[in-house]
């Protein structure tokens, strides 16, 4: 399983020209779950997403989580994350897991991500044709695999 974190200072998902989600100051994080993923990966990544410290304190230094400045979370599937690009120039997406494994641990992690930060965390529609919108905050974008522990 791998995500993609952007601190962002607003980020919206639109989907038939109609806005699905939008949060303020917070993360948007993009997630794409392999074959081989379980509980015990969203466990790990959702652990880590909340207490990641990447949002400045007083002295400018990326030092509070995301509850310490009281931000939000917006979750997208993508698995596009799964992509291989190891032999020519067309990504393979042969470790992507089908719709069938992949929703609900979609579903799980957002829920998981929601109790440990102790609010609903709005998200994408998991397969629909979606635009995501964001203002990057930094930039900060950081990528974190759950087999590269």
């Amino acid at each position: 399983m791998r995500i993609l974190i952007q601190r962002v200072t607003r980020a919206s998902v639109t989907i038939d020209s109609e806005v699905k989600s939008r949060i303020g100051h917070g993360m948007l994080v993009l997630l794409g779950v392999g074959k081989e993923d379980t509980d015990e990966d969203i466990e790990y990544l959702a652990g880590k997403l909340s207490r990641l410290r990447i949002f400045d304190d007083e002295a400018g230094v990326m030092n509070l989580d995301i509850n310490q400045v009281g931000g939000e979370v917006l979750v997208v599937s993508q698995f596009t994350l799964m992509a291989s690009t190891r032999k020519g120039n067309r990504p393979s997406y042969v470790k992507a897991a089908p719709e069938a494994v992949s929703k609900p641990l979609y579903e799980r992690f957002t829920r998981r991500v929601g109790e440990l930060l102790g609010r609903e965390v709005p998200t994408g529609e998991f397969g629909a044709d979606m635009k995501v919108e964001l203002v990057n905050d930094g930039p900060v974008t950081i990528w974190i695999d759950s087999k590269n522990r």
